[in-house]
């Protein structure tokens, strides 16, 4: 009962400082940023140039991150939303406008991060240079989804376990099926 206390704590704590947190040009680069990533159309977009781009190991990487994706959105958005009817953090904690363009799903799992962290942890072994730049691209998608008001921090940290275990059952379920299969 004390963990859980103390983590909506730091849900509050962290959300309302996250939402406050406005150097010059953050806002707006990290609503680019969860704008892009709505609809997955940036990792769509990132695969394509990857599969362009980068030859055999290009199109290797952008398969890999799309099946992630594909297990991250319906483990967190098809399983975990439907089961974790977590209301948003409350409008009074998010001091600027973006807080009235939030879904009305449940805040838990945070399903934009899930796809970012999977999209990036299945490309990082084939590509890691692009596993790289998708790292950069997918930490601002998680800051812009407490930023904006739209999820609590623990929503996000959930999406991201998500998204890694997501990317390591599309790695590992091949070999483990063939392995196991009679």
């Amino acid at each position: 009962m004390r963990l859980l206390a103390g983590v909506h704590n730091g849900d509050r704590r962290l959300t309302k400082r996250m939402a406050a947190w406005d150097p010059p040009g953050l806002t707006r680069s990290l609503s680019a940023m969860g704008e892009a990533a709505e609809g997955t159309k940036l990792w769509w977009g990132a695969a394509a140039v990857m599969a362009w781009l980068g030859g055999r190991r290009g199109r290797k990487a952008a398969a890999a991150g799309l099946a992630a994706m594909a297990v991250a959105q319906l483990a967190s958005n098809a399983v975990g939303k439907q089961l974790a009817d977590r209301p948003r953090p409350p409008k009074e904690w998010i001091p600027h406008s973006e807080v009235d363009d939030r879904p009305d799903s449940s805040s838990f799992p945070s399903g934009h991060t899930a796809a970012a962290v999977a999209f990036t942890a299945a490309v990082a072994p084939s590509w890691p240079l692009a596993g790289a730049f998708c790292a950069a691209q997918a930490a601002m998608v998680a800051a812009e989804r407490v930023q904006s008001g739209a999820h609590y921090p623990s929503d996000v940290a959930a999406g991201a376990a998500i998204g890694l275990a997501s990317a390591w059952l599309t790695r590992h379920a091949p070999r483990l099926l063939l392995r196991h299969w009679p």
